[in-house]
């Protein structure tokens, strides 16, 4: 008769088989951020960098990895205007992410991958006509839309919450379309 494994030795396979899965990850893998256009590795293993479109959001690293040390000379928070990753604009009545938001939202997921300990509140903000309630709801659709489109360009979700402001904090506290149209956004308060 073949003899039965005891307790101490199926917990052990448990366990090891439970070590090899959390060790996977399960989840996908965040998009490279420099490849050649088919990918191939140097012969070093290492991917050659391509250069990179610098913008008010983004710039170029030369001879330095990304590693997040550069926050530590951050402030705690950048809550307001002139932080590392500029606002996205909203149509009217819309949460729907336009062309212009869609760019911008891929760089800032490329510059939050190089500053991996840097945490981002998405700020959604609407204009003045509406009531309180209608524009805390669409405040919050529009962080989520933001939000959830950094998420799926490999930012992890973890580092990524929402808040609606509505329309209780201008940008600009002027009336007309101008006005209106500067305060339909989604505001990146970044921090460590």
């Amino acid at each position: 008769m073949p003899s039965r494994p005891d307790r101490r030795t199926e917990r052990t396979a448990a366990l090891a088989v439970l070590l090899l899965l959390a060790a996977c990850g399960g989840g996908k893998r965040p998009p490279a951020l420099a490849t050649t256009p088919g990918g191939e590795a140097s012969p070093t293993g290492e991917r050659p960098v391509q250069p990179v479109d610098e913008g008010p959001d983004l710039r170029a690293m030369e001879g330095e990895r990304a590693t997040g040390s550069d926050l530590s000379d951050w402030p705690a928070s950048f809550s307001g205007e002139g932080g590392p990753l500029d606002d996205i604009r909203f149509d009217y009545d819309s949460a729907a992410l336009t062309d212009a938001a869609r760019a911008a939202l891929e760089k800032h997921a490329l510059w939050l991958q190089g500053h991996r300990e840097a945490r981002v509140s998405v700020e959604g903000h609407c204009d003045e006509r509406g009531t309180v309630e209608y524009n805390l709801a669409l405040g919050e659709q529009r962080a989520r839309a933001a939000r959830d489109y950094l998420a799926s360009l490999g930012v992890a979700a973890d580092r990524l919450r929402t808040v609606s402001f509505g329309k209780e904090r201008p940008l600009d506290p002027g009336t007309g379309e101008e006005s209106w149209a500067r305060n339909r956004r989604a505001h990146f308060a970044v921090s460590r």
